[in-house]
């Protein structure tokens, strides 16, 4: 279904990186670029132009941009987010979203690759130490970090820096100004190899899915939809919270199958039982 087409990667900030050698090794696409695609228009990730939409809704948005610059059926594009890990929330986590459309075979495939390997961190400084241990953290100079003036004020602001004499001459200057300044990590993928590997993590996963084809119509993207819970507990057989099966539905022909037991496991063990430990 897609060897030898073109591949179009919607990015500016050289996610074909990540995403280029494992699809065209696995898939045998020709991946491409739209050289002028400014996808800072759909957000930054320093706030000064605010990201409006969700996730797969802006990556939804720079595959449609790219596509018409650029006359090509078969695009992918990547858009990640940085916070609190939503359930251990004192750590930071880092979220990236795949979107694949092939217009051709009227084919969306969705991936979300969440990890807590990442760098992200920001903070308000006024010594040299500061800004030492802060980079020393971050991975400078491997990773690029911003200064700016403070947190919420855009006027003045230096990104990608990867150079120790000039991260500290802006801060010097900044300091010099306004008596501090404010230091973040850069996480545009080229300024960041720990958020790259996260998008390759994606891309892999995206390869899973793809290759995981519906069974009555061939079509790729086969997934999950729907969990079900009730897994028996294995002192008092009720039903528990925890994962009995998983629904896969076609989004083509509208197949469906019901995988039971998909971890292994027939019974829960008593301790995760409302019943026997209330």
């Amino acid at each position: 279904m897609f060897s030898g087409r073109k591949l179009l990667i919607a990015t500016k900030h050289q996610k074909e990186k990540a995403i280029a050698p494992i699809l065209e090794k696995e898939l045998g696409v020709i991946a491409i670029l739209a050289s002028n695609l400014d996808t800072d228009v759909l957000g930054t990730f320093t706030g000064e132009i605010e990201r409006k939409e969700d996730p797969i809704a802006t990556a939804r948005k720079k595959c449609l941009m790219a596509m018409t610059l650029i006359d090509c059926d078969l695009v992918i594009a990547s858009e990640g987010s940085f916070g609190p890990h939503p359930v251990v929330h004192f750590l930071p986590a880092n979220i990236e979203f795949l979107l694949f459309i092939d217009k051709k075979n009227d084919l969306e495939i969705v991936v979300k690759e969440l990890s807590t390997t990442t760098n992200f961190n920001a903070s308000t400084i006024k010594t040299t130490a500061e800004l030492n241990s802060f980079a020393m953290q971050a991975g400078f100079p491997e990773h690029g970090l911003i200064l700016r003036k403070s947190k919420d004020d855009f006027s003045t602001i230096e990104k990608g820096i990867t150079d120790k004499e000039l991260l500290h001459e802006i801060f010097n200057r900044l300091c010099s100004k306004y008596g501090g300044a404010y230091i973040e990590t850069d996480m545009r993928a080229m300024y960041n190899p720990t958020r790259m590997k996260v998008i390759g993590l994606a891309t892999q996963k995206l390869l899973q899915k793809i290759n995981n084809l519906c069974q009555v119509c061939k079509t790729p993207g086969f997934a999950i939809t729907q969990s079900k819970q009730g897994l028996p507990c294995s002192l008092c057989h009720s039903k528990t919270q925890s994962i009995l099966s998983y629904i896969y539905t076609c989004k083509k022909c509208s197949y469906t199958q019901e995988d039971k037991f998909p971890n292994g496991k027939y019974a829960e063990d008593p301790r995760y039982c409302d019943r026997c430990n209330p």
